[in-house]
């Protein structure tokens, strides 16, 4: 395994599920509202979203430069995968494919 592709696959090792599960959210559509996040994880999960869990998680995941953070407008921020999300994301589903077919 590259050195790079171990990198990748270490950036998600350290995440919470319900981390890896808002980064998964975010690669179905780029650029996407908190509010439409926690409706798709409420959806997921059969239960409410707490507003104050899903802000900390993803002021993390900026941190961890795996969201980038962006101003729609006054009120409203957005978020998208950094390219280093991606290519995690991307070594992560080829672990479990290798997983599955091992």
């Amino acid at each position: 395994m590259s050195a790079e592709s171990t990198a990748d696959r270490d950036a998600l090792a350290d995440l919470t599920a319900f981390q890896r599960d808002l980064l998964w959210a975010l690669s179905h559509e780029n650029a996407r509202k908190g509010t439409a996040l926690k409706a798709e994880l409420a959806d997921y999960y059969g239960e409410e979203i707490n507003h104050s869990r899903l802000y900390q998680n993803l002021d993390k995941l900026v941190e961890c430069d795996l969201v980038a953070k962006q101003a729609r407008d006054r009120r409203t921020n957005e978020y998208s995968l950094t390219e280093a999300a991606r290519r995690a994301l991307e070594a992560r589903r080829a672990w479990q494919v290798r997983s599955e077919t091992a």
